[in-house]
């Protein structure tokens, strides 16, 4: 018997769908070695997950990806908001839900990107074209069959499913995103809390040139049928003749996929369009259900899930694939902190300790918004109560009271009442558009990816000397800009940097590689550099510093920060 081959990197990510293609980019902006492994041969060719929200598209700008993003959703540029009628040709315009999503000038003065409605049979081969370039070995077609870990890694078994080869992978982290039937998470024996399923559907793809005329100048986003022989959901693809039609399915009473021949589903989507000959050319069908269910843990030792293994939303807002992007972008910096020796192992912890708050409570919006839009195929409770927060807040203003943050507020609420920014400990930091020192017009969210940035004013110089001790004594990258005029970034006319970050000029906020405020200094204090030390080393669970390094080493620490390669 011959022996199987053993590989050895640093990171092994169990499936490549959006969630997981998306650890791969963030890994690779970080210069960290992975190994990615798909079951299936290819992306996904089913128009499906095609909304990401202004915080999943914050991270894809950062990461260097959003204009391909763009790029590969330009059919559906200019759809918007949720609309409700009875047949498409009912007369009427019919009822909008939602008219807007999250659009307009002052949009800008909140965010560096906006939504974008990009589908995953789209957005999934951009990802992975950018995660190959950045280096990430991507394996479609090889499936995880098993796994053990101890204090040392994970040791994984996979195979090639076309040739049945099975291989070793040494690995020191395992990140699941191998979907809600997670077969990772179920190894662990990891349960999960929340309703459970809510509805089901039968999600068909279908070809119909003559539609367009029946839709008219509605551009929707989605649109709910609601007359009941052709209830459904009709999503546009291509505004022409490609589209995606949600029918409800009731597995529960016997109803299988096969019982939706192609004449009973043409027969309903006419029903929907209310014109007894439109032509219709079925070309797939796909079971779909929707849940609400959260993982009890996100992980076990060294393995880590994300995106669907480790919570199911309901479609309502698209919740649950941009929650599980943010998982990914959560968990990819602290792996990489870990890695480089900057982090003691409690950092890891904190992924769940952040995340999962953050994932009940999107879930109580998906649901709410389920609720309001009266989804095809979901029986709202019975009992309406207030709603949560608006889509905009939860997708901008959640925050985490507790995790990788020094002083933070313990009792906030994980999405506050109405919408918020400002620099407080727990938050994302604020967006604010400023120009550098050789004049390119630029975010603040651009500059927090690769390290730890601290923010000051022209009161504040103090700080920058106190990064660069920082990072001779601690042995990892602490960049500090000075912002104002003839500093190293102006911001806009009239933006007052140390109001929006709840600071005064000679005070600093530490923002974290994602993004969010690690911790703030009201103004400046008489041992910065102290300071700065004490909260890195609480925030990165470190309990000794290293040994402090070179004015060189220092120096190819901030450039490896800016380049992102080590």
């Amino acid at each position: 018997m011959s022996r199987r081959a053993v590989e050895s990197v640093p990171v092994l990510v169990a499936g490549g769908s959006l969630v997981g293609l998306s650890t791969s980019v963030f890994l690779g902006r970080l210069g960290v070695e992975h190994l990615l492994v798909e079951r299936h041969a290819a992306t996904s060719t089913h128009p499906r997950g095609r909304g990401n929200n202004l915080r999943t598209m914050e991270l894809f700008r950062t990461a260097g990806v959003e204009q391909d993003i763009r790029a590969a959703a330009g059919a559906l540029a200019g759809n918007d908001g949720v609309l409700q009628v009875s047949t498409l040709s009912g007369g009427g315009e019919g009822r909008w839900i939602v008219k807007a999503i999250d659009t307009g000038p002052a949009l800008s003065q909140i965010t560096s990107s906006g939504w974008c409605l990009c589908s995953q049979n789209d957005l999934e081969p951009v990802l992975l074209r950018y995660a190959r370039s950045l280096g990430g070995d991507i394996r479609f077609g090889t499936e995880l069959v098993s796994f053990t870990q101890d204090a040392e890694g994970v040791h994984a078994e996979v195979r090639d499913r076309a040739s049945g080869e099975t291989r070793i992978v040494h690995a020191r982290y395992l990140v699941a995103a191998d979907g809600p039937r997670s077969p990772v998470r179920e190894r662990l024996g990891i349960t999960q809390s929340g309703p459970g399923a809510l509805f089901h559907n039968v999600s068909i793809t279908f070809r119909s040139k003559k539609l367009q005329d029946v839709v008219g100048g509605r551009r929707f986003v989605v649109c709910y049928l609601t007359d009941p022989a052709g209830e459904g959901a009709l999503l546009p693809v291509d505004n022409r003749e490609q589209w995606v039609f949600h029918a409800p399915w009731a597995p529960d009473r016997g109803e299988t996929l096969d019982d939706f021949t192609d004449a009973r589903i043409v027969a309903h989507i006419r029903a929907a369009a209310g014109v007894p000959d439109l032509d219709v050319e079925v070309t797939g069908k796909a079971p779909w259900h929707a849940a609400d269910r959260v993982a009890d843990s996100y992980g076990e030792g060294r393995v880590f899930l994300a995106g669907d293994s480790a919570h199911e939303m309901p479609p309502t807002g698209a919740f649950g694939s941009n929650t599980g992007i943010q998982d990914a972008h959560n968990l990819a910096w602290k792996i990489a902190a870990a890695l480089r020796g900057w982090a003691g192992p409690g950092l890891l912890d904190t992924y769940q300790t952040e995340r999962r708050p953050v994932a009940l409570a999107t879930t109580a919006r998906a649901l709410f918004q389920a609720n309001e839009e009266q989804h095809p195929g979901y029986t709202p409770e019975k009992k309406r109560k207030d709603g949560p927060a608006d889509a905009l807040t939860v997708a901008l203003c959640y925050r985490y009271p507790s995790g990788a943050v020094v002083g933070a507020d313990p009792d906030a609420a994980i999405v506050p009442d109405g919408f918020q920014v400002g620099g407080a400990p727990g938050g994302r930091a604020p967006h604010m558009w400023v120009t550098t020192r050789d004049g390119r017009p630029i975010s603040t969210l651009d500059l927090y990816e690769r390290s730890f940035v601290v923010l000051t004013g022209p009161g504040g110089e103090a700080w920058r000397t106190a990064a660069r001790g920082v990072t001779a004594r601690l042995g990892i990258p602490l960049e500090c800009y000075v912002v104002g005029a003839d500093h190293d970034l102006v911001p806009e006319d009239g933006v007052d940097w140390a109001a929006l970050h709840g600071t005064a000029e000679s005070g600093a906020v530490l923002v974290r590689p994602d993004g969010f405020v690690a911790w703030r200094s009201p103004e400046l204090v008489p041992d910065p550099e102290r300071a700065l030390t004490d909260t890195l080393m609480t925030v990165l669970r470190r309990e000794t510093p290293a040994d402090t390094v070179t004015e060189a080493a220092a120096d190819q620490l901030l450039a490896t920060a800016s380049d992102g390669r080590v």
